[in-house]
């Protein structure tokens, strides 16, 4: 609580994350998660990355707005003990850490302990829990992960441009969207209907899929490399195919 000090208002979410962060979120809290990883570890504190996922259900935001908050909002800055100057991590950290929690023993862990800390705290007489999961795992999921796969897929046409126009070319006649992938944002869709949700993430996953497939025994390096692994990120977390093929949010 070193930026707003008692500026944070007693009982509210913000001052519990400050006072009791650092004691429930340690350097471990996340370790489980990364045990059969062969890169180790995210370099971003489990207490930031914790802090941050909280306040993203608390406020119902996407993940590019969560990492806008933790750079501009103080109250999430203090929250995550970070400086004013604290840069934000990377949207793709949250999509990658819902994947893991998912897949972990306790994968209710950040809503279980902080409402236990609440609750010591007496924060939660006679009142609703003070975060629940579900703005987390399903609001935000979809159009974070709609943007995510349609921008990375447009980041690869972009990079193969410059560096292998041939292979660009092999990478477009792939697609089989009605989408030249060549503007940022969230593509036409009827975002209130399910079954619109559903075919437009099918259909993005499938670009993605076939992109990389393209991408696929082609020796890539540099700007090429790196875009190509994280279409490959993006494509293959918080979606999973059902038993009838179709591409959803896990």
């Amino acid at each position: 609580m070193l930026l707003v000090g008692d500026q944070l208002p007693e009982g509210s979410v913000y001052r519990l994350l400050a006072e009791h962060g650092g004691a429930l979120f340690g350097d471990e809290y996340f370790v489980d998660l990364f045990k059969r990883s062969t890169l180790g570890r995210p370099t971003v504190p489990a207490r930031v990355v914790a802090t941050v996922m909280l306040l993203q259900a608390y406020e119902g935001v996407s993940d590019g707005e969560a990492c806008d908050r933790l750079t501009f909002d103080l109250r999430w800055k203090a929250a995550a003990s970070l400086t004013v100057g604290a840069e934000a991590f990377h949207p793709t950290v949250l999509v990658g850490m819902r994947n893991r929690l998912r897949k972990s023993d306790r994968p209710r862990r950040l809503f279980d302990d902080v409402n236990t800390s609440a609750r010591a705290a007496g924060l939660l007489r006679g009142r609703r829990r003070v975060i629940d999961s579900t703005p987390l795992f399903d609001a935000v999921a979809t159009q974070d992960t709609v943007i995510q796969v349609r921008a990375a897929i447009r980041k690869v046409l972009a990079t193969a441009d410059r560096a292998d126009p041939a292979l660009a070319g092999a990478v477009r006649a792939a697609l089989t969207r009605d989408d030249d992938y060549a503007t940022l944002g969230k593509p036409p869709c009827d975002w209130d209907d399910p079954k619109a949700r559903e075919a437009l993430v099918d259909a993005l996953v499938r670009d993605a899929y076939a992109a990389l497939a393209v991408l696929d025994g082609h020796e890539l390096d540099g700007p090429l490399a790196q875009a190509g692994e994280l279409l490959g990120l993006v494509a293959g977390q918080d979606v999973e195919a059902g038993e009838d093929g179709v591409f959803r949010i896990a």
